[in-house]
């Protein structure tokens, strides 16, 4: 999937609020907007290369810019935290990610009582499936997590897929990671057991959990490949 550009070269002095960061462009300070609200204290470091991209048209905006990437150690990761989800639906139409193969999309954004899932999709057998798309930019030592701050949304859309499951209904979700270093996954336990815990449910209830890692460049983001996913509670003592 193509990015948008051209991207502009920056460095990350602060992030005043969950939505702006200020970043050094050529000598002068700007007010950048940062489309993740996630915690991100691993990745955003002060003196650290993001990669803003100019607002198209100011409008009502308050910023002239959106911070998009950063480059970890020498890595790009996209810190757009819609991205995923426009990919996923690409991907799914160009029949790219291997777990999707037999899907096309019925519609994106559809409404289910009080919740709003990603995709509808159906398979070649016609039956419905429910998807879920969760961006992932936390790697530790290769391993992937999520959420990296309590998310009571994500818990909600977890227990409502686990209930269409039970209804006899196809469920799934796909943890998008944002970076191409992670080999494996893992709910984030210590930041949201009660996530980490609903998740670990779904599994068992039939709720399918997937996990991809992805390639990021300044032009594009494309499929890497699917990693090992292990929701087990942590072991104690």
């Amino acid at each position: 999937m193509n990015i948008e550009g051209p991207l502009i070269s920056g460095i990350f002095i602060e992030r005043p609020n969950r939505f702006i960061t200020l970043v050094e462009i050529n000598g002068e300070i700007v007010r950048s907007h940062l489309p993740d609200p996630g915690r991100l204290k691993e990745l955003l470091i002060p003196g650290i290369e993001v990669l803003l991209r100019p607002a198209s048209s100011l409008g009502k905006r308050k910023t002239k810019f959106s911070t998009v990437m950063v480059r970890f150690k020498g890595k790009l990761i996209s810190l757009v935290s819609a991205l995923p989800n426009q990919f996923v639906k690409e991907s799914i139409e160009k029949n790219i990610l291997p777990m999707f193969h037999n899907y096309k999309i019925i519609r994106p954004e559809i409404p289910y009582g009080n919740h709003r899932f990603d995709f509808l999709l159906n398979d070649y057998e016609d039956s419905i499936f429910y998807l879920e798309v969760k961006s992932v930019t936390y790697v530790s030592n290769g391993l992937a997590q999520f959420p990296d701050a309590i998310t009571s949304r994500g818990t909600k859309h977890v227990v409502a897929l686990t209930n269409l499951v039970t209804s006899g209904v196809k469920t799934g979700i796909l943890f998008v990671c944002q970076r191409d270093d992670p080999i494996s996954f893992a709910p984030m336990w210590d930041r949201d057991p009660k996530f980490s815990k609903v998740l670990f449910e779904a599994s068992k209830a039939g709720v399918k959990i997937w996990c991809i890692s992805t390639s990021v460049t300044e032009t594009e983001i494309t499929f890497k490949q699917e990693i090992p996913v292990n929701l087990n509670p942590p072991k104690s003592g």
